[in-house]
């Protein structure tokens, strides 16, 4: 079952980085590598907040995402034409933004757009790459498209410096991400299936590891 341009843009302006099934157990998918991106605080908050380059028509734009905690804090990312997803966080106090920092380098282009949710601290992520969606957030109307052969689930909790990320290939991508009332789990959901990210363990790890 494929997503529609409703879902993706539904999304919250809809798509970081993912696998699975069934009660947070890895399942037989064809998967990338579980890994964890780290980032120093380089230069401080001392940036602009930076935008996608690929070209979309209306507003806002699906290849771009923005989220904020309760102290003041965002998390942005977005998608550039290089095939990367980027991301930044704000700093009230600086009144700055990070620099923008790469999650994930694909090899196809960004597919559907970026979901963010944040609470109680930990924000998560979904994003998508694929092949047959180049330049657009969700196929045309009444076109199944083919599932993105990249969908990725992230989690970063605390200073938002280090990102835990988890890839699955051939995959419909998640829909939404739950955040427990305590921030030390999050539960990507589509349908039936299921990925866990804790806090103590963070994610599983994928079968090809």
């Amino acid at each position: 079952m494929n997503r529609t341009g409703t879902r993706a843009l539904a999304s919250g302006a809809a798509a970081v980085v993912v696998l699975l099934a069934g009660c947070g157990q890895s399942v037989g998918r064809d998967a990338g590598a579980h890994a964890s991106v780290d980032r120093a605080a380089a230069g401080g908050h001392t940036y602009k907040l930076r935008h996608s380059d690929i070209h979309w028509s209306g507003s806002p734009s699906p290849f771009e995402s923005q989220v904020k905690l309760p102290d003041g804090r965002r998390v942005a990312m977005h998608y550039l034409k290089n095939k990367r997803l980027y991301v930044q966080d704000y700093s009230p106090s600086a009144r700055g933004w990070s620099k923008p920092a790469v999650v994930y380098r694909a090899q196809t282009d960004a597919c559907q757009g970026i979901t963010l949710k944040a609470r109680a601290g930990t924000v998560a992520a979904i994003a998508d790459f694929g092949g047959e969606c180049a330049g657009r957030a969700a196929p045309p109307a009444g076109w199944a498209a083919p599932p993105p052969p990249l969908s990725i689930a992230a989690v970063a909790t605390g200073r938002l410096t280090k990102w835990d990320r988890h890839l699955t290939k051939n995959f419909d991508g998640w829909a939404k991400a739950d955040i427990t009332a305590n921030g030390k789990q999050v539960t990507f959901k589509y349908h039936s299936d299921r990925l866990k990210w804790t806090k103590a363990k963070g994610f599983p790890k994928n079968p090809l590891d």
